[in-house]
Parts: C-alpha cells; sequence; structure tokens
C-alpha cells in the first residue's frame, strides 16, 4: 500500500512497544475516553485492560480478526453490550468526562448522543419518512413542520435526499441495500448525536454502495466523531485519522492511521496489516 493513501502527519511516540503517542497540540477535545476496561462473557475474558480515547470530528478504524473483541468494544461506548446475558465490566468509560458505566448515568441520555449504525442495514418496516422522523417523535416532537424540516436536513445529510426525495411515503423496504444504509445514517443524524459508531457497515454492500459510503464518513466526520470497526484494512487506511489494532481482546496498537499502515511499532499489527494472519 502506497504511503499516498493515508494520511501524513506522524506523531511522537511515547511507548513504542504500545503504540501509544503524542496527541499533537492542535488536537479536538476528547470525546471518549476507556480506562482499563475489562469485560467478560461469563467466564470468557473478552477485553482486557483497553485504554483508548476518541477525540472530536475525527474518524477512528478499529481493525483485527474476527473474533477479537471489535464489536464488543464498540458496543460498549453505548451500553448495548449489556443486553448479551453474563456480561460483567471492570474499569472505566467516560462520555464527555462522565462514567457512563456507573448505573447513575441514564443510557438513554447516552443514546441521544451517541448513534449507531449497524453491520447490515435495519431499516423500520414503515415509510421512508416515518423512519427519520420516529427518534425524533420519541424525543417528543410532534409539529409536522418540524418534522419535515428533521426529515429533510437528516436525509440530505446522508446524501440521499435527492434519490428519495420523492418517494417519501414507500416502504423503505423498496430502497437497495446501499440506499438502506445510508438510510439508518439518516435516521441516526435525525437525533443529532455527536458521535456515531458503526459496526462494519459496508461489509453487506457492493463496492459502489461501500464508497458512497466512504465518502459520506468523510463528509460526515466535519461535524460528528465517528468510530467505525472494519474488516477492510484498505477501507481504515482510505477513511480514518486514527487506527486502533486489536488482537485477542486487547489493543495491540493505536496511532495515527499512516503511522500503523507504513510504520507499526509492533510485529504483531504488520503479521496482521500484511496478511500473515487474519
Amino acid at each position: 500500500m502506497s504511503q499516498s493513501s493515508v494520511k501524513s502527519k506522524r506523531p511522537v511516540k511515547i511507548n513504542p512497544e504500545a503504540g501509544s503517542f503524542k496527541e499533537p497540540e492542535t488536537a479536538g477535545k476528547v470525546v471518549y475516553d476507556t480506562k482499563e476496561l475489562n469485560l467478560w462473557y461469563s467466564e470468557t475474558h473478552a477485553l482486557k485492560d483497553v485504554n483508548l480515547s476518541f477525540r472530536e470530528k475525527e474518524v477512528t478504524a478499529i481493525i483485527g480478526p474476527s473474533g477479537c473483541g471489535k464489536s464488543t468494544y464498540i458496543k460498549t461506548l453505548n451500553r448495548m453490550v449489556e443486553l448479551v446475558p453474563g456480561v460483567r465490566t471492570t474499569g472505566e468509560i467516560t462520555y464527555k468526562g462522565k462514567n457512563i458505566l456507573d448505573r447513575s448515568f441514564k443510557v438513554e441520555e447516552l443514546r441521544t448522543k451517541v448513534g449507531m449504525v449497524f453491520q447490515k442495514p435495519n431499516p423500520f418496516p414503515k415509510s421512508i419518512y416515518e423512519n427519520i422522523a420516529y427518534g425524533p417523535k420519541i424525543h417528543g416532537i410532534r409539529n409536522k413542520k418540524v418534522l419535515d424540516e428533521i426529515v429533510e436536513r437528516s436525509l440530505r445529510g446522508a446524501y440521499i435526499w435527492d434519490e428519495v426525495k420523492d418517494r417519501l411515503n414507500e416502504n423503505a423496504y423498496g430502497l437497495s441495500g446501499g440506499q438502506q444504509q445510508r438510510l439508518c445514517i439518516a435516521r441516526c443524524l435525525a437525533i443529532e448525536p455527536e458521535v456515531i459508531l458503526m459496526d462494519e457497515p459496508t461489509s453487506a454492500l457492493d463496492p459502489k454502495s461501500t464508497l458512497r459510503i466512504e465518502e459520506l464518513v468523510q463528509e460526515l466526520k466535519k461535524e460528528y466523531s465517528i468510530i467505525i470497526v472494519t474488516h477492510n484494512m484498505q477501507q481504515a487506511a482510505r477513511i480514518s485519522d486514527k487506527t486502533a489494532f486489536f488482537l485477542n481482546g486487547e489493543v495491540i496498537e493505536f496511532n495515527e492511521t499512516n503511522t500503523i499502515f507504513t510504520n507499526p511499532a509492533d510485529s504483531r499489527t504488520e503479521d496482521y496489516i500484511s496478511g500473515r494472519f487474519g
């Protein structure tokens, strides 16, 4: 992979073995900060001493082989992982300085600020319009004019308005897979989140639709922090500012994407990126 395919900025390393680095002084504010996070599914230790932070208006990719803890980790960031029976966690995840794992922190409050886009498009069995208006209605918005504005703004934000503006009353299931995924992103935008979590959002899409989603991510990061799990290393290199490499539930290396892909500090990162395993 050529160096021109990724970002050119390089950080100052503090601990090369851990792949950690010093943030540039111009870095944005920390949105999420994970400290010594451990997670068990019953007796299975799925996440081990995870320390990661994410900053505003950046795209962070999480890469690693199947079963390494990528999806588990991203689901801790909106506490969706708690829906799995037998889950236990220790450590801390702070969102804008508040520990979201504290039982006094309301999960409903968190999910108004943190949107989620899943691996497979999951539109509601409703009209395109109602898919977008659903979240705002849940939050008490009933004014039709306001809802209309939110629907249009969200669909424009997901770069799908021109494709569906004459079909708003049609069932969302009539859209193509790529359109459905952009609709789900628009549905996420309708609640005006600050962070968007994406769990392999293009793995079920064709190359053309994948490109549209990648272009959309680049536009969205102007306004949102985006954390994306991807099995596609080329995708991570194309769209992310930073990359975290997970292996067996541990963060092996976390750094600027350019450094991860051209000068990794850990031999396991290099072996994975070069295709020796995974």
